[in-house]
């Protein structure tokens, strides 16, 4: 895609070994190795053991949620008090039964660590209790244990919420707002002026493709080819996927392209597309940021994140071609039943549409004399 930015005028060196992707890779991987280093022994296996089908973000999340497990029958087991967690012998799993990890998920919906409070929903418990039974199942399976008592207690039951998604009103009045920035604090405003191009730009590209805010993030300037008006992203997964965009998105990337080409960025951080004002590739958690900061100004009602400005995309696509498997197949989602489900509302009112669409008999009113 180098080749649509020559034609712009513009050009890149080529790039550097790890881009933005393979690096937050090798992060997770020494995250990971920091937390293997606390937990018992035997959990070095289970990890190499789920190394060839699952992200190393995945398995970092399972890291914590089983260190969770063991913290909490140190403070609570009188038999694991006695050592330390790297003291756990793997028999120690065997004696845990299904009461305990039933107490376990009581525990997890309020307690107190490092003087801080946790508290966990039933999404955050279905989680945990997953990687406990990734976790058991993997050994049970080896026969390396006799029981499996993790497969015994049932998943919490999630209640469907709300899709929250901005309507076509309020998206253009967002994006006004971005383009004048009159609701902005005072303290806002100071670097508006700055940022608004960029802002923008990074909005618009959101809203008009529903890329994730990591995808986002992760775009390189090479990775943006206006020959055909499309991005090259990493899905969650590691695979490349090519987005196509509209004739809005495309208009706010060439603004702000022509103000990122005379910013001297970062070393490391050349090609990153969008950058913040210290020149670095932008956070995820900065585009947070960003979309609370302007979101506010358009709504109190909703908590605007960038997952919601996705689901505000995946709406809109759904409304105008009622087709599903577009939908799943623009977001990313591998199984459509994914895309149902958010959008099932949506589907119904497709239905209760489809009810006077077909005539059985012309009315009284319209039949001919």
């Amino acid at each position: 895609m180098e080749n649509s930015l020559r034609g712009r005028g513009y050009h890149m060196d080529s790039k550097n070994n790890n881009n933005y992707h393979d690096q937050q890779n090798i992060n997770n991987i020494q995250k990971m190795r920091a937390v293997l280093a606390t937990l018992p022994p035997f959990c070095k296996q289970f990890f190499r053991g789920i190394t060839e089908y699952t992200s190393a973000r995945t398995r970092l999340a399972y890291a914590y949620d089983i260190r969770t497990f063991f913290e909490y029958l140190h403070d609570k087991n009188p038999y694991c008090a006695k050592m330390e967690i790297t003291e756990f012998p793997l028999s120690l799993l065997d004696q845990i039964a299904r009461e305990d990890i039933e107490e376990y998920m009581e525990y997890l919906s309020y307690y107190e660590k490092d003087e801080k409070i946790y508290t966990n929903d039933e999404r955050g418990k279905k989680r945990k209790l997953a990687a406990l039974r990734s976790f058991y199942s993997y050994f049970f399976e080896a026969e390396l244990i006799q029981k499996n008592p993790a497969a015994l207690v049932p998943l919490p039951k999630l209640h469907e919420k709300e899709i929250v998604r901005l309507d076509a009103d309020e998206v253009a009045i967002l994006l006004d707002q971005v383009e004048d920035g009159t609701n902005l604090t005072k303290a806002q405003q100071r670097f508006h002026q700055v940022t608004k191009t960029r802002d923008i730009a990074l909005l618009t590209l959101l809203l008009g493709t529903g890329i994730r805010v990591s995808e986002c993030v992760g775009l390189d300037l090479e990775d943006v080819d206006f020959k055909n008006n499309g991005i090259k992203i990493r899905r969650k997964g590691g695979y490349e996927a090519v987005i196509y965009f509209g004739e809005e998105v495309e208009e706010a990337l060439s603004d702000y392209l022509e103000e990122r080409y005379h910013i001297i960025p970062q070393t490391g951080h050349e090609h990153a597309l969008f950058l913040s004002m210290q020149q670095r590739r932008m956070s995820v958690r900065a585009v947070e940021n960003m979309v609370k900061k302007y979101s506010a100004t358009v709504t109190s009602l909703k908590k605007i994140t960038p997952h919601k400005l996705r689901s505000t995309y995946g709406t809109s696509l759904y409304r105008e071609t009622g087709d599903i498997y577009l939908v799943a197949d623009v977001l990313g989602h591998k199984d459509v039943n994914t895309t149902k489900k958010h959008y099932a509302a949506l589907e119904d009112e497709r239905r209760r549409s489809a009810a006077n669409k077909v005539r059985l008999r012309e009315k009284p009113s319209e039949r001919k004399p």
